[in-house]
């Protein structure tokens, strides 16, 4: 198994560019160990000719009696025959020096190559011109390269040796990355595999390095959060409408049913079908609102967001409820800035939300309590929050009281269907507003905060 999962390696991303980048830095390190190479050879090569350039002019010009003197002087003081040096007459016999023969040449002047034998045996390579004299006499002299060429394989050696180990590094550096990914790839594999069976709770593994795969799985996770939600929401949604709706149509049908067996008269038919009506009436603003949700929570609608004065419609909001609060015994103030707080959104659905928040505040608030309805913008984010002084909602219930036709039981005699806060819920994640439900001391407080706009998109 191990080596069918290891044949699969080289098809990975990472084992590809890490060979790739093995690639192209061989190449690199290719021509850089050929330039040094060249450099380094180049200039001790340049260096031997110069130094032989130098001798044969400087013994160019000397008779031969002192010419002698130096070829003999040299050769005593360089008993290795480091730099050899001889001359030889017109027919090649050995005048002064310690090279034993005339090396054979094709032109004077010129450098060439031979072998000299050493005082070990052994054959050496030697540098050397050649140079006729004036008077006849053939005056060579050389420098032992042999130390060269032996450095000059030595490093071809060292950049072979190199050139290998980057090669075997390389290719297991490219096997490990190639392993690595693959085993995060396989990891990521099998929780998709997970959630494509049903587990809406897996989630793409992060290993917190916050590379390219850590910030896709981030994002990931973000969007499978979502679709749980919305999948949670909709089962609930499913069993409350099937939950809440039952009363109302329990009613309805039982209703018609004793109206249709009883013997009654006309006023008690119109009664019970214009109680039907009403029930049906209910049933369809249910409805109504649970369309006006979906509709809502459509994204699509962002496409006609426009910037909009938040504190405009706050005001209006508290205008639109100030005669209902007077006729509760209720009294409904407004405070914000004097400068107007723009937010990007809908300016229809956000006066829906505050107005389903206000609505709730009047409903729970008992006579003489205060409503009240702030916006305050502090830099770049603005706030409304709606505060009343009425029972409050306990803390366990305010994470509840967001779900559709959730309605806790001091509620459940006041008219209504529990989709107000769901609606402003919606309303909130379609702005990406933070919507947070909080303790009034007495009753609660609900905000909504965002980010102000700026004024270039304003226009």
């Amino acid at each position: 198994m191990f080596s069918g999962r290891l044949s699969e390696i080289p098809r990975t991303t990472s084992f590809r560019v890490a060979l790739l980048f093995l690639l192209l830095f061989g190449v690199a390190s290719l021509a850089l160990f050929g330039y040094v190479y060249w450099r380094t050879a180049g200039y001790l090569r340049a260096e031997v000719q110069a130094n032989l350039t130098r001798q044969i002019h400087n013994r160019a010009g000397l008779e031969l009696p002192e010419l002698l003197r130096e070829v003999q002087e040299h050769a005593a003081k360089d008993p290795e025959q480091h730099f050899p040096q001889a001359l030889f007459d017109a027919s090649g016999r050995r005048l002064a020096g310690t090279l034993a023969e005339q090396p054979p040449t094709a032109a004077l002047d010129t450098p060439i190559e031979f072998s000299r034998r050493s005082l070990s045996g052994g054959e050496r390579r030697v540098r050397g011109i050649v140079h006729r004299m004036p008077s006849g006499e053939v005056l060579v002299i050389g420098q032992d390269i042999q130390d060269l060429l032996e450095f000059d394989e030595l490093l071809v050696s060292a950049m072979a040796s190199g050139g290998v180990l980057i090669l075997i590094l390389g290719l297991a550096g490219a096997i490990i990355a190639g392993r690595t990914s693959q085993q995060r790839l396989d990891a990521v594999t099998g929780a998709i595999e997970r959630i494509v069976k049903g587990d809406l709770s897996e989630r793409l593994p992060v290993r917190g390095s916050s590379d390219d795969v850590d910030r896709l799985a981030v994002v990931v996770n973000r969007m499978l959060d979502e679709i749980e939600r919305l999948m949670h929401e909709v089962k609930g949604v499913c069993d409350d409408v099937a939950h809440d709706l039952r009363t109302p149509l329990t009613r309805l049908l039982a209703g018609l049913e004793r109206a249709q067996r009883r013997d009654c008269s006309k006023q008690e038919y119109a009664a019970a079908i214009d109680q039907a009506i009403e029930d049906a009436h209910g049933l369809l603003l249910t409805f109504r609102a649970l369309l006006r949700i979906s509709e809502i929570e459509d994204s699509a609608r962002r496409t006609g967001f426009v910037a909009v004065d938040l504190t405009q419609v706050a005001a209006d909001v508290v205008e639109l409820f100030e005669p209902l609060a007077e006729e509760r015994g209720l009294h409904l103030s407004y405070s914000g800035p004097a400068q107007p707080a723009w937010l990007q959104g809908d300016a229809h659905l956000l006066f829906d939300a505050l107005s389903n928040l206000v609505d709730n505040a009047l409903k729970f608030t008992p006579a003489e309590g205060r409503v009240e309805v702030r916006v305050e913008a502090d830099g770049d984010a603005v706030e409304v929050q709606v505060r009343d002084n009425g029972p409050g909602i306990p803390e366990h219930e305010r994470e509840a009281v967001l779900r559709r036709f959730y309605r806790s039981e001091r509620s459940r005699h006041t008219p209504g269907n529990g989709l107000g806060l769901s609606l402003v819920a919606a309303v909130a994640r379609l702005h990406d507003l933070a919507m947070s439900v909080g303790d009034g001391a007495p009753g609660c407080w609900v905000s909504l905060r965002g980010r102000v706009v700026s004024a270039a998109v304003r226009g």
